[in-house]
């Protein structure tokens, strides 16, 4: 017939080997090192309920007289957005401070540290090479970087019995500020093991 070979389903030999499995890690001050060719990285702490990544590109349509559907080429890229959700339910201080974005003061009580609101957001707010770790099927991981991101979520805490308490965060990928930088593109890095490393 005319149509055999047209393929049922997209599974292919690699297919296996392509997945994505489990909730992945987020930490920061993720680098390669490549002396030692080894991955070093501070954890933000353990999660529940999954992380998400999303890279969206903002687009903008040009209008013209008589386009009446979508046109090739008369899309531009006109910005984008890069962010990371986690659920944490490690409760730490520091992270608590980077979600008011708040300063540390001086407690008044024993025993305890004191986080206090501030006015400005300020260099030491952002973290540096925030990243996202997933593991393939094959054990290889699925990279991603953003050089620097700030938590703009907040801090909210909802207290259930019997459950451990899930504080939902956003981190928000932000460009340098500079005369030098491009500021028409986000410093986001995904790194994507190559079939020979992968298979290596």
């Amino acid at each position: 017939m005319a149509y055999e070979e047209l393929k049922k389903h997209g599974i292919t030999s690699d297919t296996p080997e392509n997945l994505m499995l489990g909730a992945g890690i987020i930490c920061h001050n993720l680098v390669f090192n490549s002396t030692s060719s080894k991955w070093t990285y501070d954890i933000l702490g353990a999660t529940s309920g999954g992380n998400k990544v999303s890279i969206i590109p903002e687009i903008t349509t040009v209008e013209a007289d008589g386009a009446l559907v979508k046109i090739k080429g008369l899309d531009r890229k006109t910005g984008e957005t890069a962010k990371m959700e986690t659920n944490l339910i490690e409760i730490t201080p520091a992270m608590m401070k980077a979600g008011v974005i708040g300063k540390n003061g001086n407690s008044d009580v024993t025993g305890y540290s004191l986080i206090t609101s501030k006015p400005d957001i300020e260099a030491g707010d952002y973290y540096e090479n925030f990243g996202f770790v997933g593991k393939k099927t094959d054990g290889t991981p699925i990279i991603v970087i953003f050089d620097n991101a700030l938590c703009t979520s907040g801090f909210e805490a909802e207290n259930k019995n019997k459950e451990a308490t899930v504080v939902k965060c956003t981190f928000e990928c932000y460009q340098e500020c500079d005369a030098d930088t491009d500021l028409s593109i986000l410093p986001y890095r995904i790194y994507y093991p190559t079939p020979a490393q992968a298979n290596g």
